[in-house]
């Protein structure tokens, strides 16, 4: 108030004078925003606040309230890009973050797909084989014992694992995301009494169940039989709907 009380609004010509020079400030100021974008903070307020500074200073009243009203225009205009980037940023941060989330789905289910016919192979051809998802819980501490591999999951390297005669084809896979992290890892096995005919890889199974939140494939290599062992249970599954039962354990909670 004590500012604008120092300019003489009586004179028509500080009036005239006042709106043509912020009408053509806010033109400048516009285009200059939209020009350097960013860079426009780092050109603009430098040179308002020396405008505002030397003004008041020289005690040119006039000029004064000009370069204020500019910096608050400036302010006004700063706020409006830092939305519209802030906006832009958000939809493309959500944009990259949903493509993300559909290409890790869609890695995920080429790999659940190569499993299955891991397995099926595994399964027509009677080649006994225990491979292990593991979950939440970590599972070093029981890999300790195997060879570790830090290999790519695929249909080829899985059916050789277990090919009998392989150094590695006995104990168990564990398989991390989609990486065999260790092969040939040998697990307790559960001192239950099992209901029903089963081998050790069998035993093994439930074991590992009991202590972790894994979920382990049991292929049998006298009956080609596929089971599923989670949290303590053993179930048997058909040929045909084993990625189902397998993937609905997978997501289970």
């Amino acid at each position: 108030m004590i500012l604008l009380n120092t300019v003489d609004f009586s004179n028509p010509m500080t009036i005239v004078s006042l709106v043509l020079s912020v009408l053509v400030s806010v033109c400048l100021i516009v285009f200059l925003a939209a020009k350097t974008n960013r860079r426009f903070t780092l050109i603009f307020y430098p040179i308002a606040f020396v405008f505002l500074f030397t003004s008041y200073i020289l005690g040119m009243d006039l000029l004064f309230t000009i370069s204020l009203i500019l910096i608050v225009v400036g302010v006004i205009i700063s706020l409006f890009i830092n939305a519209s980037e802030f906006r832009h940023l958000l939809t493309r941060e959500t944009n990259l973050k949903t493509k993300k989330e559909k290409n890790i789905k869609q890695t995920q289910e080429e790999m659940y797909k190569m499993i299955g016919e891991a397995v099926r192979s595994l399964s027509r051809t009677k080649t006994g084989a225990l491979i292990t998802f593991e979950k939440n819980q970590n599972l070093d501490e029981i890999m300790k014992n195997g060879t570790i591999l830090n290999a790519p999951v695929s249909f080829e390297l899985l059916v050789t694992i277990f090919y009998p005669g392989t150094r590695l084809h006995d104990g168990a896979v564990v398989i991390r995301g989609n990486t065999i992290v260790a092969a040939s890892v040998y697990y307790t096995p559960t001192t239950r009494a099992l209901t029903g005919k089963y081998g050790s890889r069998h035993r093994a199974a439930v074991g590992i169940s009991e202590t972790t939140d894994a979920v382990t494939v049991v292929v049998s290599e006298e009956t080609g039989r596929i089971s599923l062992a989670y949290k303590s249970h053993l179930e048997s599954t058909t040929y045909d709907s084993f990625l189902d039962d397998f993937i609905d354990l997978m997501n289970a909670r």
